[in-house]
């Protein structure tokens, strides 16, 4: 180990501790280096790399302090690095997104609360309004927004957290098939229809079976897209 991992490791303990609670101001370089045992310049970057990771904040002639640590600021550069995968990586991302997105629907049959239910709504009529002007760009925004606050109504930030990051590598994705598919749009509003039933009847089960049918058809397509371009590029499909 690194004498700088060893002073983000070492950080890392005084804050799972508690010594080092959320919102606390860190103990002066000298003072931190010396209680840590490490030099200076391994510490300083150590705490480059923790600000990176959102862990600290560096408030310019204030000092260093240690951030929320809520899931939605932690998990932030998900999104980012999700943004920088490889094309071979996106049937990955539906598969994550079908283990866990008919998992979250089914939380939030539990848990919805009316107003979420009503935004949900707005996001579907939204989305039908936009395809029936045949805009394919602003039907995926509404697609996306109807995922993400069916998410959000599990009331567990990591959950959307996690799901915002794997979701927004998939968007273009949704875009180029609203493109190139006919009805797609139309298909997806009927499964999105399903699952806002089954969150305003309050049945877990009947939401966990509408969303994982949803997500199964975006894999379905994607499975098949990739196949016909593979066999046109003479490679083998991912099945194969």
């Amino acid at each position: 180990m690194s004498r700088t991992d060893e002073a983000i490791a070492r950080i890392r303990r005084l804050i799972q501790s508690g010594e080092l609670p959320p919102g606390a101001r860190l103990p002066s370089e000298p003072e931190l280096a010396a209680q840590l045992g490490v030099s200076r310049n391994p510490l300083r970057e150590a705490v480059k790399a923790l600000v990176v990771a959102r862990v600290l904040d560096v408030r310019r002639g204030d000092g260093t302090y240690v951030t929320s640590l809520e899931p939605k600021l932690l998990l932030e550069g998900l999104g980012l690095a999700v943004e920088l995968l490889r094309d071979d990586s996106l049937l990955e991302l539906v598969e994550t997104r079908r283990l866990l997105e008919p998992a979250a629907a089914g939380l939030a049959a539990t848990r919805i609360s009316p107003e979420a239910l009503a935004g949900l709504r707005d996001h579907l009529d939204a989305m039908r309004e936009a395809t029936a002007d045949d805009d394919v760009e602003k039907a995926t925004r509404f697609d996306a927004a109807f995922h993400r606050a069916v998410v959000a109504a599990t009331g567990n930030e990591t959950l959307t957290s996690v799901l915002d990051g794997v979701s927004g590598g998939t968007l273009r994705m949704r875009v180029w098939r609203g493109l190139v598919e006919a009805n797609a749009f139309q298909r997806a509003i009927v499964e999105h229809q399903a699952i806002y039933d089954a969150l305003a009847a309050g049945d877990p089960t009947l939401a966990q079976a509408a969303a994982l049918m949803h997500v199964n058809t975006t894999e379905t397509w994607l499975r098949r897209t990739l196949g016909q371009a593979a066999v046109r590029h003479g490679e083998r499909t991912p099945e194969q």
